[in-house]
């Protein structure tokens, strides 16, 4: 890894110009080790965001992310459905409840995810309340994707080096390069990606990163602020396949078959609550919670299965296969069969 200074890295972001990947990865490496302090953390991500990062600065940050990470190995295709958080609209497990439903229709997942940082409850805390372990080990965790076709890699166990960027993070209290990082930096490597961004400002950016690492991926951002395909009112999608960016494209849900619900027909609360809602999703419960689940499903089934078509078409089909694995018990069984693997495998 090339050399660099403090200075030579922080001296650039304060005229705005661009890093090259080689500082951002010199910089993620000092930050991860230890060796930056608080204060040279905080003006290295402040001066990112100011700036603006770029595809090429993002690159050299996941690199070094991904050196330091336990990294596992799930045979075949995978998926990851995801979410950046930060939204602050405190809904359902939305992006866990649709990597359930993908996982029925017969995609293989290998999910990554964290407890909540804004919210009541994040992907960790409800998989945790509905039974599944964050201890598991790394071998573990692929051995249990091999059994069922879902696992989950808790972001904590998995990336333990970013336990020394928490403190500054938390005291800084404002999103910084970090909350880009996590949907980038998914340890069991997945081939197919579904990215859910809170600001869509850099749902672009996002997808040019999956682009140049060769990921087929539908990257989105709700006109609402979700960061998810959202059925409260349109959003926005860039598909990402074969190295390059398509988009956006706006996505409106009432072509697909759903109207506009209001926010508190999302509304989410603590573990203990979320994970009733899933339960009751994977029940068959009908209403609005079902019908997100279906549309963000559909895209991450959409981005699984590359096809020809136009966004609208390709979500409707995996939609169609997403209602087909709740109707049919699948995607019920796939969570039952989850959760009994991963006390097997303890």
């Amino acid at each position: 890894m090339a050399a660099y200074t403090w200075p030579q890295v922080l001296g650039p972001l304060l005229r705005h110009e661009d890093l090259e990947a080689s500082a951002t990865a010199w910089a993620m490496e000092q930050i991860l080790s230890g060796a930056a302090t608080p204060a040279q953390l905080a003006g290295f991500v402040i001066g990112l965001r100011s700036k603006g990062e770029t595809v090429t600065e993002v690159e050299g940050l996941v690199a070094t992310m991904r050196d330091f990470a336990t990294r596992i190995s799930v045979s075949g295709r995978t998926l990851d459905v995801v979410g950046t958080g930060g939204d602050q609209a405190h809904t359902v497990n939305i992006s866990t409840m649709s990597a359930i439903v993908a996982a029925g229709a017969g995609a293989k997942v290998v999910k990554h995810g964290n407890r909540a940082a804004s919210s009541a409850c994040g992907a960790a805390d409800v998989l945790e309340e509905l039974g599944i372990p964050l201890d598991l080990t790394g071998p573990q965790v692929a051995e249990v994707g091999e059994q069922v076709g879902i696992t989950f890699c808790f972001a904590a166990a998995f990336h333990p080096a970013l336990r020394n960027a928490a403190v500054p993070r938390r005291e800084l209290g404002v999103p910084t390069t970090f909350n880009l990082l996590g949907p980038l930096a998914n340890p069991g490597d997945p081939s197919a990606q579904a990215v859910g961004v809170a600001d869509g400002r850099v749902a672009g950016l996002m997808a040019g990163v999956l682009a140049r690492r060769g990921i087929d991926a539908l990257v989105f951002h709700g006109d609402d602020g979700l960061d998810e395909l959202t059925t409260r009112t349109t959003s926005q999608v860039w598909v990402v396949g074969g190295g390059k960016v398509e988009g956006p494209v706006t996505l409106d849900p009432r072509e697909l078959g759903i109207e506009p619900v209001s926010a508190d027909a999302l509304k989410g609360a603590d573990a203990t609550y979320n994970a009733k809602v899933v339960r009751a999703l994977v029940d068959g419960e009908p209403g609005a919670v079902r019908d997100v689940v279906l549309l963000n499903a559909g895209a991450a089934l959409a981005a699984y299965t590359p096809e020809e078509g136009s966004v609208t078409t390709r979500i409707r089909a995996g939609m169609d296969r997403a209602a087909e694995a709740i109707d049919s018990g699948a995607a019920k069984d796939v969570l039952d069969r989850w959760i009994a693997a991963c006390a097997s495998v303890r």
